[in-house]
């Protein structure tokens, strides 16, 4: 399967531009051979500006699934280019708001998976199911950003028998209790066209990349899947977001990434031979769960607030 995962840089709360952009990046992808394609968290209203929003505002800018017009809007892209597409958005259902990321094709809604771990709003209600779909042939999963950090979540999701896990983030550069994370100044990105390899190296560095392969690898590795990570590039709300977006194979190798500053993609051929080769699938075969699921499954609260968020509500 040919498989394509993009950036962009959205704009707050601007729909019909978010949308004109993934139908752009989704005819770029069916152009070049993609199967499918998987954009970022919240692609479609952009994530962090929802912070500062009230409920009121929130629930505007929330839709039905798959009713809402942004959802019906995506379908169409799909069907229009036969191309199954991925993408996330704000949900309202029941009186609740989610975080929620769906895949589509022409026919309709294929899968739909609220956010476990929601933290950006304190009106965002937490998802309460894993997500596993079959799509081109594939056993397919969904961890949204934060999801990701937590390993029971990629564990239980490749348990229930997924190969390929979309992980769509909106991540990076933000302050973190680890030496030398933080925000990227505003200069690198006006800058970028005259100076891109300053802007290069604070991306790739420990604020954006070299975090990311700190984890994001293993996550793949150990549990003998395909990742297809996205991210966007750029603003997102006040933070400036560093891409990087990444296909990664079941032995936790990067297969493509995008190092563009600018809205693209990128495409990888999996294919399934490697999952039963890989080391990930070899330890879930050699698992004793009588010797921790009491330990695991242990009552305990959780708490998913990020250090970013901490700072500021320490400022007030």
């Amino acid at each position: 399967m040919n498989l394509a995962v993009a950036q962009f840089q959205p704009k707050d709360g601007d729909k019909a531009y978010n949308l004109s952009i993934i139908r752009k990046l989704a005819d770029k992808a069916k152009s070049n051979g993609a199967d499918l394609i998987s954009f970022h968290e919240m692609s479609i209203t952009a994530y962090t500006f929802t912070k500062d929003l009230s409920l009121e505002a929130l629930t505007v800018l929330a839709e039905e699934v798959p009713n809402g017009q942004s959802t019906q809007e995506l379908i169409a892209i799909s069907k229009a280019l036969n191309l199954p597409i991925l993408a996330g958005l704000v949900e309202k259902s029941d009186g609740k708001i989610y975080n929620t990321y769906i895949c589509v094709t022409g026919d309709g809604v294929v899968a739909k998976y609220r956010k476990i771990h929601p933290f950006i709003s304190t009106y965002m209600s937490a998802g309460d199911q894993y997500c596993v779909f079959d799509l081109l042939g594939w056993k397919c999963g969904i961890l949204i950003c934060y999801d990701n950090n937590v390993i029971e979540n990629v564990r239980a999701t490749s348990l229930l028998g997924a190969e390929l896990i979309f992980a769509p983030h909106v991540t990076g550069c933000t302050p973190s209790a680890m030496p030398h994370r933080g925000y990227v100044a505003d200069n690198y990105w006006q800058n970028r066209e005259n100076d891109p390899v300053s802007l290069r190296m604070e991306f790739d560095g420990p604020k954006g990349r070299r975090w990311l392969m700190r984890w994001l690898p293993a996550r793949a590795y150990d549990n003998g899947v395909y990742y297809a990570f996205t991210n966007p590039i750029g603003y997102d709300g006040e933070h400036l977001k560093n891409g990087n977006s990444m296909i990664i194979d079941p032995y936790g190798e990067v297969l493509s990434e995008i190092k563009s500053f600018e809205n693209d993609i990128t495409i990888s051929k999996i294919t399934k031979e490697k999952i039963q080769l890989s080391g990930g699938f070899r330890y879930k075969n050699a698992r004793r769960p009588e010797l921790y699921k009491d330990i695991i499954g242990a009552d305990h609260k959780s708490d998913t607030t990020p250090v970013w968020m901490k700072q500021d509500e320490n400022k007030h």
